[in-house]
Order: structure tokens, then sequence, then C-alpha cells
């Protein structure tokens, strides 16, 4: 048990009712369904539901500590006629008031960790698997939370936000310490700053890949202005920076940073710099071989493909050699780095390449097939649908995308939800065929991938692309298991190749 005072000592509140110094508390909530005796209730606004409403039925469930926004006179109770033992505070920000109190509630786990967090609109995902197997190569214990799930000490947790809430960060740097983790690497999205996920972390490490528009509209932001925005608040909770001067805003972001921070670039001079790049693809290795110098001086093969990994590969580089971090352990882990669904190769033999990426966008696709043409294959060969229920823009792009850099699209389905495929395959094609794509239309995914590796050509390489490291297809509601790797890997056992 704890003192609620002791949990509030890092937020300015104001207490309507009751006492904090004497209550006694166990557990933080926020979802009025697990409100019990002895727990905090802290009542939040979302998009959808204020859960202010609910405080009459946590009280009923014997609930006597409540975190609130609004003013008394504006909650659904009268604070004259509810019981003496009942205390309620408030709070000008009640997810910031979240994130203080599970941190004091698991016992500021972030304290025992080196906490790395990562931001950017690419690039978070691959950077934050490269510096989490960096550190393992060098005999560390680290921990990783992002888009991918949450992985430490053998654990695996699926989550549906990059960046879980608050409650449950606190509780994963608790649950990574007592595994015996000393580091923990964080996926920071602009989400996670803008509703407050990650107000109670100082991160030792800040790093900034890049930024583009994205995450703009309802329920998400207003403006690009409010994306870069958020963007820019890890260097504001960070004890030392990281950027990348080649990405948009740099210098901005890079002036305007209140704490120590290093640079690293591909063209322009930095801390640490990135020459000589080499795309290489042998029969057992498709990946970029460059040189780094600055702060550091190594020669490095990387084992993912693409100048925008090697970008990844230079914010892991940076920060760790800022860590002290052995080159020996760099080199091996770089050489040998594996990143579910992301330019992931799922199959190589003398006749084809077969990778899987996550590019789901007009973008991500472009820089995705842009990369893979520098490796002059014979053809290159996209498998990708598009989400259904969604912007039908991303469509219109892809579309375009797939016409420019591709010799042959294979046009499939990719989580559907409650569109019929075939009215997004459409989609895809009014831009694709007047901008002269060739094609191939294959509605079931399986099938879509044979085809593709079936029907390779000596030296074609193929990218399957959509879903990456999702293990799902989500087909009017219904989610079934489908992961693109091991459909590949099936197709080539199945057929030999």
């Amino acid at each position: 048990m704890a003192i609620f005072s002791d949990w509030l000592k890092d937020l300015s509140y104001e207490t309507l009712h009751g006492d904090t110094s004497s209550k006694e508390v166990s557990e933080v909530i926020f979802d009025s369904r697990k409100a019990a005796p002895d727990t905090v209730f802290v009542c939040m606004k979302g998009a959808n539901t204020d859960s202010h409403q609910f405080i009459p039925d946590v009280i009923s469930k014997g609930c006597t500590s409540i975190v609130v926004e609004d003013e008394a006179q504006a909650l659904p109770v009268d604070l004259s006629e509810i019981n003496e033992d009942i205390t309620i505070v408030r709070v000008e920000n009640a997810r910031e008031a979240l994130a203080h109190i599970s941190a004091a509630r698991f016992g500021y786990p972030e304290k025992e960790l080196t906490v790395i967090g990562i931001t950017g609109t690419k690039g978070k995902t691959t950077t934050a698997h490269m510096i989490k197997q960096i550190l393992e190569a060098d005999g560390k214990s680290a921990g990783y939370i992002g888009t991918t799930g949450v992985e430490y000490s053998g654990n695996h947790i699926e989550t549906k936000n990059t960046t879980p809430e608050s409650y449950d960060l606190q509780k994963y740097f608790r649950d990574m310490v007592s595994a015996g983790c000393s580091y923990v690497v964080l996926e920071a999205s602009s989400q996670a700053f803008k509703l407050n996920r990650v107000s109670a972390i100082t991160f030792d490490y800040g790093i900034f890949t890049n930024i583009e528009p994205d995450h703009i509209g309802p329920n998400e932001h207003a403006d690009f202005e409010e994306y870069k925005y958020y963007k820019s608040c890890i260097f504001k909770q960070s004890k030392v920076g990281i950027i990348n001067m080649d990405a948009d805003y740099a210098e901005e972001l890079l002036q305007g940073s209140p704490c120590k921070m290093y640079t690293f670039s591909l063209k322009k001079t930095a801390d640490f710099m990135a020459d000589k790049l080499h795309p290489v693809s042998s029969s057992d290795f498709v990946g970029i071989e460059f040189h780094v110098l600055g702060r550091t001086e190594l020669d490095i093969k990387l084992d993912l493909p693409g100048r925008y990994n090697v970008y990844n590969a230079m914010a892991a580089i940076s920060c760790l050699t800022l860590q002290g971090i052995r080159p020996k352990a760099v080199l091996s882990a770089l050489r040998n780095v594996h990143v579910a669904g992301r330019t992931e190769v799922a199959f190589k033999n003398d006749t084809m390449s077969v990778l899987v990426d996550y590019a789901h966008n007009e973008m991500a696709m472009e820089n995705l097939l842009s990369t893979l043409r520098e490796y002059k294959p014979k053809r290159l060969v996209v498998v990708f649908g598009c989400g259904g229920n969604r912007s039908r823009d991303r469509r219109y792009g892809m579309g375009k995308a797939a016409a420019e850099f591709a010799d042959l699209s294979i046009l499939t389905s990719d989580n559907s939800r409650f569109e019929d495929p075939l009215d997004i395959i459409n989609d895809i094609k009014s831009t694709l065929v007047p901008a002269g794509g060739k094609f191939v239309e294959i509605p079931d995914r399986r099938e879509a991938i044979e085809y593709a590796m079936t029907h390779a050509e000596k030296g074609d390489m193929i990218a399957v692309i959509g879903k990456g490291h999702e293990d799902y297809q989500e087909v009017k509601g219904v989610r079934t298991h489908f992961l693109d790797s091991e459909v590949i890997e099936e197709t080539a056992k199945k057929y030999n190749l």
C-alpha cells in the first residue's frame, strides 16, 4: 500500500474533497470497469468518451480516490453529499497526471534503466531494433517497446499503439528491470507526446530520424505544424539529443533544442558522417556497405538494403558510440541485423530475392522500390493491395508509385476490412493503368505470393509489401492468421524453389 499524496508529489493539484495524506492506495486505473477499493481512478476525456461520467459508478464499487479535470460544480456528484472518506483532487491535465501517478505506482523504474527514445515519420522501428541488437551483441540486456510490440528477455507482447498508454509503459519498464534489463529502446510517436503517454519519462538519449507530413486528420493532428511540434518535444525530455541533419527542418529543431545535441548526416558535416555507400547483393546477402567517419571510424556492412537504412544505422551508431559501446558489437550486429517486416529478406536463391516490407502508402512505396532499383534486378515485381475503410487517396498514390517503379504489379488483398477487395484493386488500377503500369490481378494474397515466386525470372527482385510484421488478414471484421514471411517460406518449400 502507498499514500495517495506520495503518488501526487510530482503534480500540481487542488483537493476538492477529502484528504490525500491519509489515504492508502494500491493501484491506479483509467478504466472504470476495474474500479475497486484502494484504487485511484483517473478521469480522462477522449475523442468519444468523457470518463468523468463514471464517477458515481466507481464510487459504488468502493473506489475512494479520484483524479478529475472538471471543476467541482461540473462533476456528476454533489461533493456535499458524498462520504467523507472519498478523496477527489483536480488537475489541469489528467493524462499527464496518469503518467506521473503511474511512474510513482511502479517505483520510478526508468531511473533504473538507460532510456533511448526515437521519434520521426519513418525509421523508428528499424532504428530501435538495430539499437537493441547492437546492445545485445555487446552483452547488454535491452527491452524494446514500439510498433512490433514489447520485447524483453525472451518475452513478446502484442500492443495496439506504437507507444502504449503511460500506465502500460511504466509497467513494462518495471517488468524489464525485474527481468534484468538495463536498457529500454522506445518508439515515441507524435501521439504519445500529444496524449502525454511519455510525460513522466526523461530520455537519456532522444533520436529524431526525419519528418514528413503524416498523421494529419481527425483524432490525430490538426496540421503539419502541430505534428512537427509534438515530434520536436522529444528534445524537451532528453538529456542528450541526436538528429539527422539531412531531414527537413533539422536546422530549426537543432537551434531550438534545450538539450545537448549531436548530429549525423550522409550529406553534410556532422558529428557522425557516412560516405562510400555501395549496394551489395549476393546469393545470401542483400544489403549495403558504407564508411563512417567523424567521432568514430568504421566500415559497415549492413544486412538491410537502401540509403534510408543507412540513415537508420547512423542513428543507432551515433547513439551507441556516445555510450561507449564496442565497435565490434556494432559491426557484428549490423552485419546480421533482422527487423521483421522492414526490408526483410524472407527468401533468396539463385533466381530471386523476395523481400517483405511494411510500406503501405505512396511515400514509403516510392522509397522502397527506388532503393531496390539500385540493385539492378532483371525485373522488380511488387505484390500489394491497400487497406479497406481507409482514405482512397492512399490507393491512388500506391498505384502511381507501382506504375513508375515496378516492372510488374501483382494486385491483391491487404486487410480489406468491410470493403470488397475488388473495389480496392479497381481504385489502385485507376491510377496504375493510365500511367502504363503492367499488372496481374490475384485477390487471394497467398495465391498472389505463390504466383510471384513460381513465375520469377532469373535475377528478379520481388517485394511483398503493405503488411510487414502484421500476422493477420482482416476481412469483414474477422481476423485470421496471415504472415507474409511465413507464406513465402511455405511457398518455397511447396514448390521446391
